[in-house]
């Protein structure tokens, strides 16, 4: 056994330094998405009657439950565990899959890992070091939630810590036993993802359906169980142990599983295509490449539309006449009436969640240059603009497709004018569309920072998602081009100039993109 580790550590100080920038910004982010909440809850829900009256409202709304999860205290503590604690967690195991999907999967994917292991390194220190850098990511993550509540009660403070850190734990495994499966990153990221966001849906239905959070599908989801240790609310901290039972249990069905594979090998390979192509034409080999995710992500706002549609009247119960909350949900949202508003911020989110979008799609250019499949392509009668054109064309169109139906889903949860859902949500597109070209730039101009385009993309969503709430100056507010949208359904008249301007804008980042990209050596 002890040969099998060999190298472990020389492997885990690499892995830490390749994410020596990436590893700390997501650090950040899942801590941040706790630690700003209870200034702007205590400035919202500033006496004990408004918490009661949130704790009682919440607790007797379905719809909110499932977004949010039951409300178990009426103490800041709790209302921020409550508020912040699944997102958290959630934001957690995306964190930890990507660690470990990239240091094992993705080593061996791009023949990095046959080279390592030419050197002395035991068969099972590759992912033993994954899960190590993962441990090391989630435990910092735990130690600044716990340090950052701890004034707000010490028992409290280290339950939603370590409830957080053991949720990315525990998907890090499952991670670990997707790259044994699959056999490329993509399809193991995709994997754990769809494992994540099930694990959301059971939590949410189950909480939907139960106003303590006893629903027995709560109960089967690890987002479930960071709900149930109740974090400022009577911990149950025996909860952890759960965590702690089927994290050993999936490592060592992963060490299981790493162990009766060759190197490179899977236990679910890749079909053999035809042995006659079919693909006509190199935008007709990007929409094979890209539409499964393309389907997945529209199917994911279609429900995300009539989920949040379906909540606007229960928000706006929610809302009542706490004047704060108002003014909050009116700044990312729209002045004419809060149903109007909730509908503006839900388009307004659903905008900023489709930057991801298109940043993973364009990128997607990088993935296929990096991975050697683009040379051979481009050895052939297909230029670099027509291979660069139909990922570019998915990437755009794909936006475009997959807010249209967060619209139609928005108009048809809440059962009003459909066409104004539709139109709001399309109103996000320019700005998406800015995010989209910044992206083709990255690739085209500087690809090894192309990577950086995730931090504009998120950079966008935290200022939108939390600049509000923490009422943050307006200069910085207009740092992202969604603060530059108008405020739809509800305004009195459309604002095009601004979608013009952004427009124009995404235009010429796009073409200045192509531009480098063609005149630009190929990455090796």
């Amino acid at each position: 056994m002890k040969n099998q580790l060999a190298g472990t550590g020389t492997l885990l100080r690499l892995a830490l330094r390749r994410d020596r920038v990436m590893m700390p910004v997501w650090i950040m982010v899942v801590a941040m998405t706790v630690l700003s909440l209870p200034a702007s809850l205590e400035s919202v829900y500033g006496t004990a009657a408004e918490r009661a009256r949130l704790l009682g409202t919440m607790n007797t709304n379905g719809s909110l439950r499932a977004l949010y999860g039951p409300v178990f205290g009426d103490s800041i503590g709790a209302l921020t565990a409550w508020r912040g604690g699944i997102f958290a967690g959630v934001l957690a195991g995306i964190m930890s899959l990507v660690v470990v999907v990239r240091h094992t999967r993705e080593e061996e994917e791009t023949g990095r890992q046959e080279l390592l292991s030419a050197a002395m390194v035991g068969r099972r220190a590759p992912l033993t070091a994954a899960l190590l850098a993962a441990l090391t990511a989630n435990v910092l993550a735990a130690l600044l939630v716990t340090g950052g509540l701890a004034g707000r009660g010490a028992g409290g403070a280290l339950a939603l810590g370590v409830g957080i850190g053991a949720t990315g734990m525990l998907f890090a495994a499952l991670a670990a036993i997707a790259a044994q499966l699959t056999e490329s990153a993509r399809l193991a990221k995709g994997l754990a993802g769809a494992l994540i966001g099930a694990a959301f849906v059971l939590r949410a239905a189950g909480d939907a359906g139960s106003a303590g959070g006893s629903s027995a599908l709560t109960w089967v989801s690890p987002l479930g169980w960071l709900e149930h240790v109740r974090a400022f609310a009577a911990e149950r901290w025996w909860v952890l142990g759960l965590f702690a039972a089927a994290v050993a249990v999936q490592v060592a069905a992963a060490y299981a599983l790493a162990g009766r594979r060759d190197l490179g090998m899977s236990f679910l390979p890749a079909r053999p295509g035809p042995a006659e192509g079919r693909l006509g034409s190199a935008g007709a080999l990007a929409w094979r490449l890209q539409r499964g995710s393309l389907i997945g992500w529209s199917l994911g706002f279609l429900v995300a539309g009539v989920v949040f549609g379906g909540m606007t009247d229960g928000a706006t119960q929610l809302v009542g006449d706490n004047e704060r909350t108002r003014e909050i949900i009116e700044r990312m949202g729209g002045q004419s009436g809060i149903a109007d508003a909730f509908l503006a911020t839900m388009a307004g989110m659903l905008g900023m969640v489709a930057a991801l979008y298109i940043v993973s799609a364009v990128l997607r250019l990088s993935g296929e240059e990096s991975g050697q499949r683009a040379e051979p392509l481009l050895a052939n009668a297909v230029g670099r603009l027509r291979w660069a054109g139909g990922h570019l064309a998915v990437a755009f169109g794909g936006s475009a497709l997959i807010l249209l139906l967060a619209g139609l889903g928005l108009g048809i949860g809440h059962g009003r004018d459909v066409g104004a859902a539709v139109g709001a949500c399309l109103a996000q597109l320019p700005a998406v569309w800015v995010i989209g070209a910044l992206a083709a730039l990255l690739h085209g101009a500087a690809p090894r920072y192309a990577v950086a385009a995730w931090a504009v993309a998120g950079t966008a969503l935290t200022l939108g998602w939390i600049g509000p709430a923490l009422n943050l100056p307006q200069a910085v507010l207009n740092l992202s081009p969604f603060a530059h949208l108008p405020k739809l359904p509800g305004a009195e008249a459309v604002a095009w100039a601004p979608l013009c301007a952004l427009t124009a804008l995404a235009a010429a980042l796009l073409a200045a993109g192509l531009t480098a990209l063609r005149r630009r050596d190929l990455a090796a």
